[in-house]
């Protein structure tokens, strides 16, 4: 094994008689391993969803009939947000099969369903060329992907904060989302990068195909990755406590014995994915289809703002360590309630500089989910349902509000034709995250529920 647990010193009590406790010891190789395999595999999620969001009108072109722009941009969404269904799904069976076998061998299996779907996208012939059959295989690819990342948010989470130290959960946690940044700037930086060497003819024939393609290697590393990390101390004591390989825990438990828990997390799971698809997913489209901006500088402003976001994500993670979760998420949801109208209004002056500094401001809000939320979310839930409680509580809330985001908005903007409707959306699910974070306890410095105490050993 590549931790330890030694004994503390006993808890001072008024009968003295209360068990000490087990502190287990972190080995920080194994830490740094567990947070680069739990990163890249989100990297990779978000790499696909990154390009499907920024390529959408060129995918738009290929698979579904010519005609209107707007029911081609829609088609396309509905593809988008149709693999959102099937998530929470996903983490029903992925969840409980984490808590019940290991978080490891889910994650790896859940990389190869999601590197498997991505290339799969890559290979489906066009619309001219097989008619209804390539929409078809099209959505059908998207439900392999909604299905795998059922497991893979939740468990990849639920690995860093179970072999972080206490006291440095946050900013070890905060990394799984830089490999989501990451992911995006390298689905976003092909796609610019395309974009501008090719004609719009080249990149509808077969250009749009390479993103997709890359899947293939990049699960390959994944997995190698994942396939050699240990179990979770956590997870393995749990399993030793039960005196059994397999620790089984009815999926009813796991919703109806952690029905508070699972409110909060719905709560913060929406305003962190609303406001994440509206500004990473959604704007891009926004930018070039509602207000007709120049496709290739609107997906560099973006970049340029998810860079920033990369660089100021691990000092934000840190940040959570010492402050706490609770502030620092509840100054994104104030940020958004009130700059969201402010930031849009900047952003459809539509000068380089406003939009520029619009987008700045929305993602360094988005920063103070991104940097918490890994950190915060396993914290609701003891070590037995961890895994599967987050995965339900999670995706139900990505399902329901999160991955349709881009498709509620563009039926909004179309019903109303007020194009602010992105920002009063976001202001809508500030208020909802707001009361979450108003409910919910804070955890950073203390253990997980359910696990013992972890530290880092000295030095480190």
């Amino acid at each position: 094994m590549s931790t330890a647990s030694v004994a503390a010193p006993p808890a001072i009590s008024e009968t003295r008689s209360a068990p000490a406790p087990e502190v287990t010891v972190t080995d920080p190789a194994l830490v740094r391993r567990a947070v680069k395999a739990a990163a890249l595999g989100n990297a990779m999620e978000w790499f696909d969803f990154g390009v499907y969001s920024y390529i959408a009108v060129t995918l738009g072109k290929v698979f579904f009939p010519s005609g209107n722009p707007t029911a081609q941009l829609l088609s396309t969404f509905g593809a988008f947000a149709a693999a959102f269904l099937v998530r929470p799904l996903g983490g029903m069976v992925f969840g409980p099969l984490g808590d019940r076998i290991g978080r490891q061998k889910v994650l790896a299996l859940t990389m190869i369903m999601m590197a498997a779907g991505t290339f799969a996208i890559g290979l489906i012939p066009s619309y001219a060329a097989i008619g209804v059959g390539a929409p078809v295989l099209l959505l059908a690819a998207r439900l392999v992907q909604g299905f795998s990342t059922g497991g893979e948010y939740a468990g990849a989470s639920t690995f860093i904060a179970e072999y972080a130290p206490d006291k440095r959960r946050g900013f070890l946690g905060s990394w799984l989302e830089f490999g989501t940044l990451a992911g995006y700037i390298g689905g976003a930086g092909l796609v610019t990068l395309m974009t501008a060497l090719l004609s719009t003819e080249d990149l509808v024939s077969w250009g749009w195909r390479v993103p997709f393609l890359i899947a293939g290697p990049m699960g390959i590393i994944g997995l190698y990755l994942r396939t050699r990390l240990e179990e979770t101390p956590a997870f393995a004591a749990e399993v030793e406590k039960a005196e059994a390989a397999r620790p089984k825990v009815p999926l009813r438990e796991m919703i109806t014995g952690q029905w508070r828990a699972l409110l909060l997390c719905v709560g913060l799971v929406l305003v962190f994915n609303v406001t994440d698809y509206m500004l990473l997913s959604y704007m891009p489209s926004y930018l070039t289809s509602e207000l007709h901006y120049d496709e290739t500088h609107g997906l560099l402003v973006v970049l340029g703002v998810m860079a920033l976001m990369m660089i100021v994500q691990p000092f934000a993670g840190a940040l959570t360590d010492r402050v706490g979760r609770r502030p620092v998420i509840a100054a994104g949801c104030a940020g958004f309630l009130f700059l969201s109208v402010p930031a849009l209004l900047l952003i459809r002056e539509g000068s380089l500089v406003a939009v520029a500094l619009g987008m700045g401001a929305l993602g360094l809000l988005l920063v103070c989910f991104t940097a918490a939320m890994p950190a915060a979310l396993p914290a609701l839930f003891p070590t037995r349902v961890r895994y599967g409680s987050l995965s339900i509580g999670f995706n139900v809330s990505v399902s329901l509000f999160g991955g349709t985001t881009p498709l509620v908005v563009t039926a909004l903007i179309g019903a109303t034709g007020d194009m602010m409707m992105p920002a009063y959306y976001m202001m809508a699910a500030a208020v909802i995250g707001g009361f979450a974070v108003w409910r919910m306890a804070e955890s950073a410095g203390r253990p997980l529920p359910g696990s013992a105490p972890s530290v880092a050993p000295p030095g480190h």
